[in-house]
Formats: structure tokens, C-alpha cells, sequence
């Protein structure tokens, strides 16, 4: 939150994710605006990140060791610095529908269940697994073709799909392999999401309040950014093994009719059978390095939204 000096008595902006912020004095922040400030968060921050997010892709899909320097070396000598970028517009519809999705509906959800004091943990927990699993399934489309356009530099060139943007890669699924493939791996994304937004949201929530009343921290930008930080290391960790899952779902191939992998389980005992059990935390630097700043910036953004709506709206 921002404080507002005046003459009179400082004024206190509610955080967006502060019971403070849902009590009768205080100017609601009407739902489609909270929705709208959640997909513009979330965009800003994927412009920053987008590098990181091609670089854990292109290693989660690897099964040969990629490394993290390997990963931009690669990168950056077959396609120059903007091959860091590749993807950027499936990565901002992503942001677009599901983030705007989540966080609409996560803080929607807390304005309706704060009654004059914080939610438990826990159901804060509950409200980040419901806005992540209802948010995944609307951004599953971007979402695959995000991973697809990402990691195509990383395949042999006879591999490729050579998608040109997020519009080519939606139309050419759809014709070439069904409308349903844009919902391919839907059920690891869901679970992803759920495991994501119920340590992300929660966790950063948490943070806030734990940070404030334990610690003395003001509101403030340095609050947020300590608790996005918490936030974003808790996610990482809890996230990684159903992320690498759902990546390598999207991306594989059906040959003469058959997946390269049955099913999520199926997967995963063979990701652990063959490279080990540590290897559904691999990308762990670039993860966490895309989702820490991800995670900060997003909701640094996204309380400054807050905070000019109920300074100027």
C-alpha cells in the first residue's frame, strides 16, 4: 500500500490484498476494473521476463542436461538477443487471459469473504486454488502455444513448426491437430495453477501480514517486494516438478497417431526413472529467476494500479 501525506491526517491507500481494502469507508474497487488491473500486471511484468520464460523452456524440454549458460548460448548465437523473445506475443495473450482471470477473480474472492478481518491461510489457500484452476482453463490455448513457440529454436530444423505468432500457432493447432489440442496437458495446467496460485497468492498475502505485524515493516513498496520475494521462492519450489510435467505434455509430438507420452503419471515416473528424481527441479535458476522478478513485478504493478484508482478514480 501507498500512504498520502496531507495536511490534515495521513490518508492510507488499501492494499488491493488487504482486508483494509474491503471495509465500509473505503472506495471498492469495482470487479471488471479488478480484473482488468490484474491482465495489465501481468503483461507488464511478462515484458521483463519473457527471456527467462524461453530459457526454462528450452531446458525443461531438454533431456540431455541443458544448463542454464548452454541455454543462452544457444539462444543467442542462432538467433540473436531477440530470439530471447520468441514467444512474447502468446506470452502477453497468456498474461491476457489468465492472469487476468486469477487475479480477478482471487481478489474478487477475498472482497467477498473478508468480513472486517483477514481470511486464515488456509482459506486463502482455497481461494488461490479456485481463481488458478477457473484462470488455467481459460488460458490453456495461449498457454500451449506459448510453450510450442518458445522452445521450437531448441528443436532440429526438420522439427520445427515455425510458428510466426501467437494468431498462426492458435489457427494452424486448431486446423492441423483439432481444437481440442489447444487444451492438451489441461489437467497438469489446472493442477499447476492450483498449486501456483495457492502458494503464490496465499503465500504473498501472508507475507504481508506476517511482515507488517512481526516485523514492524511499513506499507510501503518494500513491504510488497519482501513479500513477493517469499512469495515467489515458495511457489518455485512447490510448482517446479508439476511445471516441467505440464511442459513436456504441450510440447510432445503425436506420431502416426501416438502421443510420445500417455499421461501425466506416466511421465513423470519416466522423467524420474531416466534423468532422476532431482531433474523435475531442473531450470531451477531460470524459474525462479523469471518467477521471483515475475512475481514482484506483477504485484507491484498491480497494487500501484490499486492505489492510483482510489487516488484519482
Amino acid at each position: 500500500t501507498i500512504t498520502m501525506n496531507s495536511s490534515a491526517s495521513p490518508k492510507q491507500i488499501p492494499s488491493i490484498f488487504s482486508p483494509s481494502a474491503m471495509s465500509s469507508d473505503t472506495k471498492r474497487v469495482p470487479n471488471p476494473v479488478k480484473f482488468a488491473f490484474g491482465g495489465l500486471a501481468g503483461m507488464g511484468a511478462t515484458v521483463f521476463v519473457q527471456p527467462l520464460d524461453l530459457l526454462k523452456n528450452r531446458m525443461q524440454n531438454s533431456t540431455v542436461g541443458l544448463s542454464f549458460p548452454q541455454a543462452v548460448r544457444e539462444v543467442l548465437s542462432n538467433k540473436g538477443f531477440f530470439g530471447l523473445y520468441e514467444g512474447l506475443s502468446a506470452g502477453l495473450l497468456r498474461q491476457a487471459t489468465y492472469t487476468t482471470t486469477r487475479l480477478g477473480l482471487y481478489t474478487t474472492l477475498l472482497d467477498h469473504f473478508s468480513k472486517g478481518e483477514a481470511p486464515s491461510f488456509l482459506e486463502k489457500a482455497a481461494m488461490g486454488m479456485c481463481a488458478g484452476a477457473v484462470g488455467s482453463i481459460v488460458g490453456n490455448p495461449a498457454e500451449i502455444s506459448l510453450i510450442r513457440m518458445s522452445s521450437d529454436g531448441g528443436l532440429p530444423p526438420a522439427e520445427r513448426r515455425g510458428y510466426t505468432s501467437v494468431g498462426n500457432a492458435l489457427v494452424r493447432i486448431t486446423r492441423e491437430e483439432g481444437v481440442l489440442t489447444l487444451w492438451r496437458g489441461c489437467s497438469a495446467t489446472v493442477t499447476r495453477a492450483m498449486v501456483v496460485n495457492a502458494s503464490q497468492l496465499a503465500t504473498y498475502s501472508q507475507a504481508k501480514e506476517t511482515l507488517r505485524k512481526k516485523f514492524g515493516m511499513k506499507d510501503g513498496v518494500g513491504l510488497q517486494f519482501g513479500s513477493s520475494m517469499i512469495s515467489g521462492l515458495a511457489t518455485t519450489i512447490a510448482s517446479m516438478p508439476v511445471d516441467i510435467l505440464k511442459t513436456r505434455l504441450q510440447n510432445m509430438k503425436v506420431i502416426n497417431g501416438v502421443p510420445e507420452h500417455k499421461n501425466a503419471v506416466s511421465l513423470l515416473f519416466k522423467i524420474v526413472r531416466s534423468e532422476g528424481v532431482l531433474s523435475l527441479w531442473k531450470g531451477f535458476l531460470p524459474y525462479y529467476s523469471r518467477l521471483g522478478p515475475h512475481t514482484v513485478l506483477c504485484f507491484l504493478i498491480l497494487e500501484q494500479l490499486n492505489s492510483a484508482y482510489h487516488k484519482y478514480a
